[in-house]
Order: structure tokens, then sequence, then C-alpha cells
């Protein structure tokens, strides 16, 4: 049962695919917590995804939008305020995608038309989707956009590949655009680094089920689910964090402080 923490705010979450997606369960949190929301993806991620499921059983309304496009993006914050009835609270922004993981490519050995392509997609879409906001007014006063990242921005993981460049990029993005969005109407900016996570996108890394377990066992609260993340974005989309902007915010049971657990030795 929600505390309705989230009540009479609009939002607008990206990226949700299936039940297994973290923006789809960050939906669920925060239409239980008292929000109206708009959905949007790619419109070839919703020929292949349950979205139409999700919108139906959350009764909200969901907009196409490619995020490499800014004439999508423009359309989709246009729309959104219309529907909602009004400026934007919150953006999730849950978007990533890299050919070379999916085609298995070497990081040594990169297809260099396809990293751009990732970078694109899974790291310049946020600030496209912020400086649409921004130069549309589109967020209320105080608002707040999260993107998802991962510890691989910061340590290195051989198989996420430049997926691990690209999260860098994310967070960079998410302070330089966090100064200027909190000087403009006091709109925060953070990226949560959550766990290894078994969603569509994430399972697809070679070698994600050892690395989840490694994590699972090196976190001395173990890894944090889809669920636990959802409700951790529902706190950073409420008032109680209104003074937390430009921070990359670990929510991972604590793996990325850790040196090395007796769990994992043996």
């Amino acid at each position: 049962m929600g505390k309705d923490i989230l009540q009479g705010k609009r939002g607008i979450i990206f990226g949700a695919l299936d039940e297994q997606s973290i923006a789809w369960h960050v939906a669920e949190h925060c239409v239980a917590e008292g929000a109206k929301i708009t959905l949007t993806n790619a419109p070839v991620a919703l020929r292949f995804g349950g979205l139409d499921k999700l919108g139906e059983k959350l009764n909200c309304e969901i907009i196409p939008a490619d995020a490499t496009s800014l004439e999508d993006l423009d359309n989709l914050f246009q729309k959104s305020m219309e529907v909602l009835g009004g400026k934007i609270d919150f953006i999730l922004h849950s978007v990533a995608m890299s050919i070379n993981v999916r085609k298995k490519k070497e990081y040594t050995d990169i297809n260099y038309d396809w990293m751009h392509k990732t970078f694109d997609i899974s790291a310049m879409s946020f600030h496209r989707v912020m400086q649409t906001a921004y130069k549309l007014d589109a967020m209320n006063e105080g608002g707040s956009v999260l993107a998802l990242s991962f510890i691989a921005a910061q340590r290195v993981f051989p198989d996420y590949n430049e997926m691990a460049e690209s999260k860098a990029l994310l967070e960079s993005f998410a302070r330089s655009f966090g100064y200027h969005y909190a000087k403009k109407n006091k709109v925060r900016v953070n990226t949560v680094s959550q766990s290894p996570t078994m969603t569509t996108a994430g399972s697809g890394v070679k070698g994600f089920s050892d690395f989840y377990n490694y994590a699972d066992a090196m976190s001395p609260l173990g890894n944090a689910d889809a669920a636990s993340c959802a409700d951790f974005c529902v706190a950073m989309f409420s008032d109680y964090t209104r003074m937390v902007t430009m921070q990359n915010l670990y929510h991972d049971g604590g793996f990325s402080t850790m040196g090395m657990a007796p769990e994992v030795l043996g």
C-alpha cells in the first residue's frame, strides 16, 4: 500500500519493456504512490515488449519516442504535459543498448560505428531528454530527473564492453546538466548505480549469471532487486530528497564499498 508521497506529481518513464524491466517496476511504484505518468519507449521496442499491458494496468498513456530524435522528444513532452494536465515533476531515463555487446564483439576488436550508436542511445539521449525539457520549460520547480547507471562507469568489467564508457558519460551529463537545471528552477539531476539485475537487457551480457552471483555474495545486503530500486527511485522523485542533485547514488547492497568478502573465497 503506497504512502502517497508522489500525490499530485506528474512523470515520464522511459524504457519499460517487460515485467523484468526496472522501469516497469518504477512505473508501478510511482502510480501506487499517487503519481500520474506517461510511458515511452522507442517504436521498435514497443513492437517486441509488453508495454500495452502496463499502460492498461496503470491507466496511463503510452507515447512512442525514439530517445535519439529531438522531434520525437519534443512531441513526447508536449503531449505528456497535455495528457497529464501540466508540467512534469519527474523523469526516469532507463535507456541503454549496445550492438557490440549483442554481437559479442571483444572490447579490443570493437566496431566503432556500433560504439557511436551505443553512446548515442545510452548516454547522449539523456542529454537530449534534459535539453528538450529545459528548452520547453517542461519541468516544475524542484523536479527530479534520474538515469539508471552501473558501477562499470568506475570499475573494470571486461565483458561489459563500451557500455562502461557510456555509463561514465551518462553520469557526467547528470553532473554537468544538473548544475544548469538547478540554477534554472531547482530541478535535481542524479544517476542511480544499481546492482546487477535480472532484466532482459542485463542478462544478455556475457557471463552475467556468474557476475550476478558474485555481486550477491560480495554485497553485505545482497543484490538490490528491481522492486527495491523502484522504491529508491520513488524516494528520489519525492520532496524528501529535494536537496540531492548532481550525484551518482549507489543502490547495490554495499557492493561498491567492498574490497573482499569471505563468502567469495573458498
